[in-house]
């Protein structure tokens, strides 16, 4: 007989007794955003079932979707805190399916320049309003306290990144 995991509350307070000395209070915002992030997975699954793209493609398209200039791959890492050879290899999968192009940097032969091709484009303005309406719909119930939210989130990842920069 399977039973359900303890309450988030009940593992801490277990870990605290068994390992007196072990600071469990990162756990009460990282288990938070792990659910988070879950619960975000879970709404917007079903948009993606049989869909050309995965959500984190259309993550990686939707900033080259509207911009100017090409972009070379070291500055969607950098946007998104990802290892430049994941970005590398979701580019190539994009690019064989038709959804970006990438030529040469003439100002750097190492960087390519990456640009949305027009399917990558209509995969982008089809899927991602798509995308926004299951994420508003999660979110609609904040009213007033979505403005709190969003800045404590935003003080929480500048928090996570100035550390980041010193390791």
């Amino acid at each position: 007989m399977s039973s359900l995991p303890a309450p988030p509350g009940e593992v801490r307070t277990r870990w605290a007794e068994r390992n007196p000395g072990l600071d469990v209070s990162p756990m009460e915002v990282i288990g938070l955003l792990k659910r988070a992030t879950r619960l975000l997975d879970r709404a917007v699954e079903p948009l993606y079932a049989g869909a050309p793209l995965t959500a984190p493609e259309v993550d990686m398209l939707v900033p080259l979707r509207h911009a100017t200039d090409p972009v070379i791959a070291s500055s969607l890492a950098q946007r998104f805190g990802l290892s430049r050879a994941g970005v590398s290899k979701t580019l190539g999968k994009l690019e064989r399916r038709g959804f970006i192009a990438r030529v040469p940097n003439p100002a750097d032969r190492r960087a390519a320049l990456v640009t949305v091709t027009e399917a990558g484009a209509a995969a982008v303005d089809d899927l991602f309003p798509r995308q926004l309406a299951a994420e508003a719909e999660l979110l609609a119930s904040l009213g007033d306290d979505r403005e709190w939210v969003v800045e404590a989130l935003g003080r929480l990842v500048e928090s996570m990144e100035n550390r980041a920069v010193r390791d």
